[in-house]
């Protein structure tokens, strides 16, 4: 355990960031998962409209470094394939 104020500060803090990361984790496999829905729905319509969503909410996690922005490029590039390989 930490010993100094200042360490017990920090651990305050990390525990504090490490919550509000994980919610923002949590919101980004979130939107993943409507489109994902939204795809096998057979809507295209619909799956393009939560997409757009779901691109901003994945850009606005890479911005903060939660995930990689690559991972979020990655991402963003599969679910658009996904969507445009609709029938």
């Amino acid at each position: 355990m930490a010993n100094t104020a200042s360490a017990r500060k920090r651990a305050r803090q990390s525990e504090t960031q490490r919550q509000h990361n994980t919610s923002l984790r949590s919101e980004f496999r979130t939107a993943v998962k409507n489109v994902i829905k939204a795809i096998e729905a057979g809507d295209k319509s619909a799956a393009q409209g939560v997409y757009q969503g779901a691109v901003s909410t994945i850009d606005s996690i890479a911005d903060k470094n939660i995930i990689h922005k690559n991972k979020a490029a990655r991402h963003k590039s599969r679910l658009s394939a996904a969507i445009k390989g609709m029938s």
